[in-house]
């Protein structure tokens, strides 16, 4: 199913309603306003599979699993189960700093567009709300591996509740703050040198059958370079 030149392994299922595909970070799901030119996953997909129906979306930086439809009929229905909330998605999430909890549940309403840098910001009065569920995976000292599992779809969800319970992603200079410094932390020197935000899996029903079905996007070389450098430094003596 390689149909695309320069992206290998990309689509994870394909059928006659459903398209399943792990999204390079660089990669933008839509066409870029001020790249017009530029790849995109859309256009890509688009030019291999035939037409295709957006159904979420992940940032550019992030990678992972993101499905879309091949149908019109396989558009509404899955788009129904993202509004009603019955798909479900699990990130995984390299952040700064170690977490003092070991599971935590962030319930903060949000505000898309909510400042000068266009940041999605904690709004108790005009935002809507926004539930991510938090694990931790594995602690690196400067660094941790969280779970992150999104209850809601508002943007940028789990990089501003990240960032407002103090251990934002890796290398997202959007909502990172100096306060959110830790040793090893610092541009050049982090682990990773884009966001470390994978959509690690997606469970939904099959648009036609009704049948559920999981997803799993394996971790690109970057990420899971970043994961072994980090496991390699902090081995216990």
């Amino acid at each position: 199913m390689d149909l695309i030149p320069g992206y290998p392994n990309l689509a994870l299922y394909l059928d006659e309603a459903l398209l399943v595909v792990n999204k390079p970070a660089g990669l933008p799901t839509l066409v870029d306003g001020y790249h017009p030119d530029a790849p995109y996953l859309v256009g890509l997909l688009g030019e291999a599979y035939g037409r295709i129906w957006v159904v979420h979306r992940l940032d550019k930086d992030t990678s992972g699993v993101i499905a879309f439809a091949r149908s019109e009929l396989a558009h509404k229905e899955l788009n129904t189960q993202f509004e009603q909330r019955q798909a479900s998605k699990v990130y995984h999430a390299l952040v700064i700093g170690q977490p003092d909890w070991d599971e935590k549940s962030i319930d903060l309403p949000l505000r898309p567009d909510g400042d000068r840098r266009h940041r999605t910001v904690i709004d108790h009065q005009m935002g809507k709300p926004a539930i991510t569920r938090l694990r931790v995976l594995e602690g690196y000292g400067a660094f941790a591996m969280v779970e992150a599992i999104p209850l809601t779809g508002r943007t940028h969800q789990i990089r501003a509740h990240l960032a407002a319970c103090g251990h934002p992603l890796v290398a997202d200079r959007l909502y990172s703050r100096s306060g959110d410094t830790h040793s090893g932390s610092t541009p050049g020197t982090e682990p990773i040198q884009r966001l470390g935000l994978h959509a690690r899996s997606l469970t939904l029903h099959h648009p036609l059958t009704d049948q559920i079905q999981s997803f799993e996007a394996p971790y690109p070389q970057d990420f899971s370079g970043a994961l072994e450098q980090l496991r390699q430094s902090h081995k216990p003596e």
